[in-house]
């Protein structure tokens, strides 16, 4: 069988891509990158770079793409530490890592120069306002591609240099990564890896919300989780309406489906990956993700799958007739926690 090809996996967030990206990353041909990267499509990371250095290209716009993407990859990922205490950098290699930024910029870089910074206080003309001269502040000139595979060119071998070299040390030839909202971004991660294998696990909609409450970076009240997860899923339903996905590998699973028949939907779900099936530790459980049925009572559970009204649906769930009576159009809604 040959080598598989990379994977990144995406979901709406609290839908079991952790849980997933373990069982994929568990596999003897595939790394997984332990923590979120987030830069390949956060704001402020590739994505953004590819776009203000061809498409919105100005040299104001590129400079601060080129600021921000600097914040990011030596302030932001270094200063970020996993549940071990670990940071991007130490766990694909701190060398490696330094080594890949530092080379990054001159290719990213047409000219760099020094900008006099305005004196502060009494001076006249061009003479300083103290007995100090003018400070001065580093500025760059970003380049222009024309041809914006050759930019793509660039941010790919960083690609390479990172998450493969994460992958060798591992004695493995590939790598997983997991950010959930790669979710909306699936056509910059197939732009940059092409041979990628994106896996989009779902879970129920109303499961999705009700472990939102939970964590202390979403609305803690019904209302508010809704107010969050809604556009996430029009986004994303919108996009996929109009994708044509034939000659694309991507793979949908779902959580629930996964936990009801594990062994026979892990074997299905390596296949789609081009490996063979291998046991691994980390599983998925029915009792794990039912935890969450009884969170709301029955009137808020109405509430909600009202709220989420053709979601359920689209997003390949059951729900009742019912439903349909008053979903999202403003008249039911009050406030709820």
């Amino acid at each position: 069988m040959p080598s598989p090809s990379p994977v990144f996996v995406a979901g709406t967030g609290r839908s079991g891509t952790s849980r997933i990206a373990d069982v994929i990353g568990q596999h003897p041909l595939i790394h997984r990158i332990p923590m979120e990267t987030k830069f390949l499509v956060e704001p402020g990371g590739l994505r953004d770079l590819a776009d203000a250095l061809t498409d919105r290209y100005d040299p104001i716009v590129g400079e601060d793409a080129l600021h921000r993407l600097s914040d990011f990859l030596t302030v932001r990922v270094p200063g970020r530490r996993d549940d071990r205490g670990k940071t991007v950098p130490e766990l694909v290699g701190e060398r490696r890592y330094r080594d890949a930024v530092h080379q990054l910029w001159p290719q990213v870089i047409a000219h760099a120069f020094e900008e006099p910074a305005p004196a502060e206080g009494f001076g006249d003309g061009d003479r300083p306002a103290g007995p100090f001269g003018p400070a001065s502040r580093r500025r760059v000139v970003p380049r222009y591609f024309r041809d914006r595979s050759e930019l793509i060119g660039v941010l790919r071998g960083l690609v390479d240099t990172l998450f493969g070299g994460a992958a060798a040390d591992a004695g493995k030839p590939t790598w997983c990564e997991k950010t959930p909202f790669n979710l909306f971004y699936l056509d910059f991660l197939w732009e940059l890896v092409p041979e990628a294998t994106i896996v989009h696990i779902k879970r129920h909609p109303i499961s999705v919300l009700a472990s939102h409450l939970a964590q202390p970076w979403a609305p803690s009240t019904v209302d508010g989780a809704l107010a969050y997860l809604l556009p996430v899923y029009d986004r994303w339903l919108a996009w996929r309406n109009a994708a044509d996905l034939t000659t694309r590998r991507y793979v949908e699973v779902k959580a629930e489906d996964l936990a009801a028949d594990w062994p026979g939907q892990r074997r299905a779900l390596f296949e789609r990956l081009g490996v063979e099936d291998a046991v691994t530790a980390s599983t998925f459980q029915a009792d794990k993700l039912a935890h969450r049925d009884d969170q709301f009572d029955a009137d808020t559970r109405a509430y909600v799958e009202r709220e989420l009204g053709e979601i359920i649906p689209a997003m390949g769930y059951e729900w009742r007739p019912s439903d349909l009576s008053r979903s999202r159009d403003g008249r039911a809604r009050k406030s709820r926690r």
